[in-house]
């Protein structure tokens, strides 16, 4: 959707000398913005023990992440790399959840080092675990529910397709041999789909895993904690649709664990969130600069940057970012295709868009570019992924990021000689 009234309150009046001083392409942030969603959703669920786990995928900046620490947030990890951003902000033990996919040996131990919750994603990191005597301070089982839970379209795929978490009819197996590992707590996980604008799908994940908690406390004696409900809460990307409603799912969350409390006669487990979208996503946008005016079948509009900086169009058929010319009032509007300069046809920000009549040398703004741009990037083409800036409150500019160049593109083809001749036989 377009940026807040806020946002471009503060980024307007500064952003053609930005553009000149630091130069085209680049992502900016509003720092403002940030703070006022980070605030506002602690404010909402302080009526239950809960914690944001950033999803460090989708802006893994540490500049950016020490800012979330400032409000008690956590980070959601899925490799390496973001374990390493999320430390590089400060984080330590339960201030990370490691939450990965088709997990290995090494990756574990570097969450382990860290004394991260590491989340159970298929009953092989359990038994990885337990082959190494690892000791994990805190375990969480995430679940899928196959046909238990239907929400629509789900990213996490139908019961048959999806790769993502352990069978609900195998949770108990699972979790009577994750309890040979000396953890302190567990958890269990569930996150139905991403990209949702309304609170229901929340209420379905929370009432299964409300279920297996006193399953598994029945079952096995094991006493669940904490319940991590994922990511996934979207943002309204075009203008017509309506923000989720945060608040809704908050009364929702705490009213069904309420009555789960007064049913069970146990204390509510704490609720954990992975949003990343929702946190930062409308909070940054694309700069970019007109290169060329183009007439062919259709008008297009080249800019100078392409898809490697925001892929979403390209990736995901009915992705929308929102697009502005920036001081184009009173303009004549046209309809053009807005398009980078890579060697593919959907290289596109905008299609068949409606915009003011631009000339080589406008600055366009791609809307919502604040998470899942940037981290989402490549260098096919040799094209390189712009810089990133932070636009404070007091109204100064920071490069917090700066453009890849050509020497990095190459970066990797400079090693150490390393070369094998097999033995004979090996050849055989």
């Amino acid at each position: 959707m377009p940026m807040s009234t806020g946002f471009a309150r503060r980024l307007d009046p500064v952003l053609p000398e930005v553009a000149r001083h630091f130069g085209t392409p680049f992502h900016i942030y509003d720092l403002q913005g940030l703070r006022e969603t980070c605030e506002h959703f602690n404010e909402t669920f302080a009526a239950t023990p809960y914690r944001e786990y950033f999803a460090v995928k989708g802006q893994p900046n540490p500049t950016m992440l020490r800012y979330l620490t400032q409000y008690g947030f956590g980070f959601d990890c899925s490799s390496p790399a973001e374990i390493v951003a999320a430390a590089k902000a400060g984080a330590r033990g339960e201030d990370i959840c490691f939450t990965s996919n088709n997990t290995s040996y090494e990756e574990l131990e570097i969450a382990l080092r860290l004394g991260a919750i590491i989340t159970v994603d298929d009953e092989t990191v359990v038994d990885k675990l337990l082959a190494v005597d690892a000791a994990p301070r805190s375990l969480c089982l995430r679940v899928h529910p196959g046909t238990a839970a239907d929400v629509g379209e789900s990213y996490l795929g139908d019961a048959l397709s999806a790769k993502f978490g352990i069978r609900i009819d195998r949770l108990p197996e699972v979790a009577a041999k994750a309890t040979g590992l000396p953890a302190e707590s567990f958890g269990l996980h569930m996150m139905l789909g991403s990209g949702f604008l309304h609170p229901d799908p929340y209420f379905v994940s929370l009432d299964l895993l409300l279920e297996q908690v006193t399953r598994l406390r029945d079952g096995l004696g094991l006493e669940i904690t904490f319940l991590n409900l994922g990511g996934g809460i979207g943002i309204p990307y075009r203008p017509a649709e309506r923000p989720f409603d945060l608040p809704a799912l908050a009364k929702g969350v705490v009213e069904r664990l309420r009555a789960w409390e007064q049913r069970s006669g146990r204390p509510r487990p704490r609720i954990l969130f992975e949003s990343g979208r929702y946190v930062l996503t409308p909070h940054g946008v694309l700069v970019t600069r007109v290169l060329n005016r183009m007439s062919k079948w259709r008008e297009y509009v080249g800019v100078d940057a392409g898809m490697s900086a925001v892929v979403r169009p390209a990736m995901y058929a009915d992705a929308y970012h929102h697009i502005t010319v920036h001081d184009a009032d009173g303009r004549s509007e046209e309809t053009v295709d807005v398009v980078g300069s890579l060697c593919e046809n959907n290289d596109k920000f905008g299609i068949a868009r409606t915009l003011p009549k631009t000339t080589e040398g406008d600055l366009l703004l791609i809307h919502d570019t604040g998470a899942h741009a940037l981290s989402m990037g490549f260098t096919y083409n040799g094209r390189l992924r712009p810089q990133e800036l932070l636009l404070h409150p007091d109204g100064t500019v920071e490069r917090i990021r700066r453009a890849e160049t050509i020497d990095d593109y190459f970066a990797t083809l400079d090693f150490a000689p390393d070369r094998l001749s097999p033995a004979p036989a090996a050849l055989m």
